[in-house]
């Protein structure tokens, strides 16, 4: 079944319930990846994905997979890691370098998706304030990270990478620590993933997943501009 094809010079996506069921959440194709393309996108629940030589194609899959902040499950080996106090944590300091190694990986486990394209876009984003990073630290080696898009209550998880054992999942326990505190209520983690639901994600319909959008994307208190690391929150958890 083919496809609307979206011309770049009007923002017009179609209904997420016209997404096809195989390949599961395909929507459209074409359009763009400025600035407002994309946040326009990320406020109807719908996502880029396509690999090089291919033309942009959005996705809404269902169902939708999604995390709560306060349904973070700590497993014991990463409240270990916490303990130990062996790296060090920053936001925003180095998106480029986050989405360069994002990318990195991708293609070691033989994805390509986040081309030059992609990551020049998620750059601009960021630069907008929207688009935010994770970085950790060993000393001035960063070995793991993640980054994602934030619109009122709703982080946007894109991708995320680990160099050294558990790294990703302690740049997200950081992460969900301060969305818990910003009030943030909702993690967008796109597609299912056992590693993700092992950390206390769970499925939801698109429509449920459409309808908490509506409720939380608007909201006031949208946090865009540079993120800073709360000093106060990570001395919390280091006593």
């Amino acid at each position: 079944m083919p496809i609307p094809w979206l011309d770049s010079d009007s923002i017009n996506f179609p209904s997420t319930t016209k997404a096809l069921t195989e390949p599961n959440g395909l929507l459209a194709a074409g359009g763009g990846l400025s600035v407002e393309w994309l946040t326009e996108a990320y406020r109807r629940g719908i996502f880029p994905w396509y690999q090089s030589g291919q033309p942009i194609l959005w996705w809404s899959p269902d169902p939708r997979l999604t995390l709560a902040p306060a349904s973070f499950v700590t497993s014991r080996s990463l409240k270990k890691l916490i303990r130990k106090h062996r790296y060090q944590i920053s936001f925003d300091t180095n998106f480029i370098k986050v989405i360069n190694q994002c990318a990195l990986t991708e293609r070691g486990s033989g994805g390509t998706w986040i081309t030059t394209e992609m990551a020049y876009a998620y750059s601009e984003l960021h630069r907008a304030g929207f688009a935010h990073s994770v970085e950790v630290w060993s000393g001035d080696i960063l070995v793991g990270g993640l980054y994602g898009v934030a619109l009122g209550k709703v982080f946007f998880g894109e991708s995320m990478f680990s160099l050294e054992d558990n790294t990703s999942k302690l740049a997200l326990f950081y992460l969900i620590l301060h969305l818990k505190h910003w009030g943030f209520e909702l993690i967008d983690c796109q597609i299912p993933s056992d590693h993700l639901i092992s950390l206390g994600a769970i499925n939801i319909s698109r429509q449920d997943f459409n309808n908490r959008l509506v409720e939380l994307v608007d909201q006031q208190e949208n946090r865009i501009g540079k993120w800073e690391i709360n000093l106060d929150l990570i001395n919390k958890v280091n006593d």
